[in-house]
């Protein structure tokens, strides 16, 4: 049966009922003439399921705003599994970021709302026809007389194309990343100079020299790839000893070790070799592997270089042959074999030991081919790693010294040591609300340090794990975190700090140079209290931290002077209702105990007596000691109207000692005697 005869299947989804009965009736001829075939789902999680078990579907009409699922969501998940699908999307016409997203992500068009039904057909029809031409070439391409070799040589291309897409994908993503991250520092340490440059320029002037140096260091590595691929990146040849020329740069680097715990060595024999090479190029190629051996070496491992004169098996002319092999966590052994490949990374994870874009290997290994040499590699791992480089001895360059302009030239292109120091100057001051600041980049701590150091009491940790740490010992009253760290990402750091009840309460915004659309929704969901992106905005951050911390005055106000029923149920406080609940439930059980105390509410609550302490009082404004004494009065108020017990007896039940000192707080805290609260 021909394409064009069969019905044109829809899948409507939308959490509003009504949407199916208003469909119906304005499609009603064309179901009757069987033209169209509608399914209907009330959820995106419905709606995968419903593809799953109807691939015939033909095109998908998603609201964007749903609960659980969204339509961004269900679109990357359905883009996943067809490409001929056609999606629809409908919005709010005023949601220009939602209908942007959308067709950035794969969808064929957008309908807004309130549905113009006029208008959704039009969208239908187009859609139609491009299917069906879409499906007539699909047809007439099954029909070619194509072998099986043929075939299995496509798909292989097109799975080869696949992978390769995949690594450019990820390249581009870390790529943005790699700028980003500098850029906040350059661009945000201009605006703190531009406001006192008295106070930042000499700092300021090191940052962005710094991370300017990254980004140049950076673009000359893809400029390099560049110049590869289409022939143009020529050798620069001169004569010289490239022994003194190595051990200038294993000593020009080793700062950078030092400032890691890592011990350097460097050992030649002979302790001279002339030779023709392109200092320029043995930089690039000594600095990716140096920083690599630096990036992967934990405190107290060691690098060591070793140069020695080989023979070619093969016409015995003379290699120079140089190692760098260090002590660090290894390379697995089957991804050995892919780590010269471009955009490849050995982990890709948010969660990698530093940073990086999966070029600098592809670019050493053509580099050193460039200059008719070879490169190996061994690993081990947990042992370390042994990279290896073999290049033929020739002596026609023009010989010379390594002159001074050289080893400038050489030493300009080397990473410069961080050599700044953190300075919490607020760290201790308890008139200002505490800030927990979890970022891997020294840099980008240092410049948010100087932003926020005078409003806030700053505590700074050096990757998610000692983020956690950090804020459990100390339960901040704001964190900012970022993203991409070693250990632990920033999800990880919200999904552990939002599932403690010691920390649940804590706003956290996510920080990171990820500000794709689907990124930022993954962030919120795992439990952010907002996202920025690098390079942020200081004003914008300000506005949201302030904003965050008039959330908690809201919880502080919730909470005062009220009973726990009296509550409404909120979803927004949901969980820190539920704490309150559990605290109130053991106060309501063991009160009028005489062996309650506030270390054995500690104990059932399951929390230390500093931790349930930071908790109340980030909640309450009262300290864990005050909202007991607080619970002691609402109880005694209860006992006096509801009960004929003796002031002393409601006394002595409540855990006082002394009924005087129990009248005294008792007109203290609601301004009359217990005696005339009863009374009247």
């Amino acid at each position: 049966m021909p394409y064009s005869s069969l019905p044109i299947k829809i899948l409507a989804v939308d959490d509003e009922i009504d949407l199916q009965r208003l469909i119906t009736l304005q499609f009603r001829r064309e179901i009757r003439g069987k033209e169209v075939e509608f399914l209907f789902a009330l959820s995106g999680e419905e709606a995968l399921n419903l593809v799953g078990e109807n691939p015939e579907i033909d095109i998908l009409l998603c609201d964007i705003n749903m609960p659980g699922m969204d339509g961004i969501t269900l679109l990357s998940h359905l883009k996943e599994k067809s490409t001929m699908m056609k999606i629809i999307m409908v919005t709010a016409y005023d949601n220009m970021n939602n209908i942007r997203a959308a067709m950035n992500g794969g969808a064929f068009d957008f309908i807004t709302k309130p549905i113009d039904f006029s208008d959704l057909k039009a969208t239908v029809e187009k859609a139609s026809k491009e299917l069906k031409q879409l499906k007539a070439g699909e047809e007439a391409r099954k029909q070619l007389p194509i072998t099986q070799r043929v075939l299995a040589e496509t798909d292989e291309k097109a799975r080869h194309l696949e992978e390769l897409n995949q690594f450019k994908n990820q390249f581009f993503t870390n790529i943005s990343h790699e700028f980003r991250t500098p850029l906040t520092v350059i661009r945000g340490m201009l605006g703190q100079i531009d406001e006192n440059p008295d106070r930042w320029l000499e700092k300021g002037k090191k940052l962005i020299r710094r991370n300017t140096n990254q980004l140049l260091d950076l673009v000359n590595q893809i400029l390099d790839l560049q110049k590869l691929e289409s022939g143009k990146l020529d050798l620069k040849l001169i004569q010289g000893d490239i022994v003194s020329f190595l051990n200038y740069l294993s000593e020009s680097f080793q700062s950078l070790a030092e400032q890691k715990g890592i011990s350097v060595s460097f050992e030649a024999t002979p302790d001279e070799i002339w030779m023709d090479y392109d200092a320029e190029k043995i930089l690039r190629i000594f600095s990716n592997l140096f920083s690599n051996a630096i990036k992967f070496t934990p405190e107290g491992g060691n690098i060591s270089i070793n140069i020695s004169i080989g023979s070619n098996s093969e016409n015995e002319n003379k290699l120079l042959a140089f190692s760098i092999r260090d002590t660090g966590v290894g390379i697995p052994e089957e991804k050995l074999p892919s780590i010269f490949d471009r955009f490849y990374q050995v982990d890709g994870s948010a969660t990698r030991e530093g940073e990086g874009t999966g070029i600098g290997l592809s670019l050493t290994q053509e580099l050193v081919q460039l200059m008719s040499g070879k490169i190996t590699v061994e690993s081990k791992t947990g042992e370390g790693t042994i990279f290896t480089i073999s290049l033929p001895i020739t002596n026609e360059a023009p010989r010379e010294n390594n002159t001074d302009i050289q080893l400038e030239q050489a030493i300009a292109s080397v990473p410069s040591v961080n050599d700044s120091e953190i300075i919490l100057d607020s760290s201790e001051r308890k008139d200002l609300p505490s800030l927990l600041i979890i970022e891997d980049n020294p840099d980008v701590a240092e410049y948010m340090v100087t932003c926020l150091q005078d409003d806030y009491a700053l505590s700074v940790a050096r990757d998610g794990e000692e983020g956690i740490k950090k804020a459990l010992s100390m339960s901040p009253d704001l964190i900012i975190s970022d993203v991409m760290m070693p250990k632990k990402d920033g999800f990880e750091v919200c999904d552990t700090l939002k599932n403690d009840d010691r920390t649940s309460h804590i706003p956290i915004v996510l920080l990171t140079a990820k500000a794709d659309h689907q990124s930022r929704i993954q962030g919120l969901r795992r439990g952010a209290d907002a996202y920025l992106a690098k390079p942020f905005n200081k004003e914008e951050l300000f506005v949201i931290l302030e904003n965050l911390l008039e959330l908690r005055k809201r919880l502080q106000l919730r909470y005062a002077n009220k009973q726990i029923a009296d509550l409404d149920d909120s979803t927004e406080f949901q969980q820190e209702d539920e704490f309150l609940k559990r605290i109130f439930a053991y106060l309501d059980e063991h009160i009028t105990h005489a062996s309650f105390s506030v270390p054995s509410l500690c104990k059932d609550i399951g929390m230390s007596r500093s931790n349930l302490h930071r908790k109340v009082t980030a909640l309450t404004g009262e300290s864990i000691g005050e909202l007991v004494k607080k619970y002691q009065m609402k109880k005694a108020e209860h006992l006096l109207q509801r009960t004929d017990q003796a002031i002393a007896d409601i006394a002595y039940q409540l855990g006082f000692n002394d009924p005087s000192y129990f009248s005294r707080r008792f007109t203290q805290e609601f301004g009359v005697s217990p005696r005339k609260m009863r009374e009247g």
